[in-house]
């Protein structure tokens, strides 16, 4: 699997083996075999709430939109688009007491458990998402 990372912000530091190594065992967690490529890229609110706008027509700013672009099929390749939002990161951290990083990987892992199919639009699956990405960030 091809893991590549883009930072377009400044305001928070990145660990690019850090997040590279999160994916990965994300990945192994969720018995993955597919080969391909997740392109990860980390923007500031303005960007994200564009691209909100643009795919999903929601006006609001988010933490992270993640987009799967496999072919159905051709169930062997996994190609994915996450973007992540460094500025709710700060914000969530100071909300949580946690860390702008420690938020950027939960971000992280959320997004990629989206690719892999999880989905929290109800109570139950939302509290599955947050248990798996506590599982792995915290590993």
């Amino acid at each position: 699997m091809q893991i590549l990372i883009k930072n377009l912000q400044n305001k928070v530091p990145l660990y690019p083996l850090r997040i590279k190594r999160l994916i990965f065992n994300i990945l192994k967690g969720e018995r993955v075999t597919e080969s391909g490529c997740i392109n990860i890229c980390f923007v500031n609110n303005t960007l994200i709430k564009k691209f909100n706008i643009q795919y999903l027509k929601n006006t609001s700013s988010t933490d992270v939109l993640a987009f799967n672009l496999s072919d159905r099929k051709n169930n062997k390749i996994l190609l994915a688009d996450i973007m992540i939002s460094a500025e709710t990161a700060i914000t969530h951290a100071r909300k949580f007491k946690t860390t702008p990083n420690y938020e950027l990987m939960l971000y992280v892992a959320h997004g990629i458990l989206h690719i892999l199919g999880y989905d929290d639009r109800n109570n139950t699956e939302a509290k599955l998402m947050r248990k798996k990405e506590a599982v792995y960030v915290d590993r």
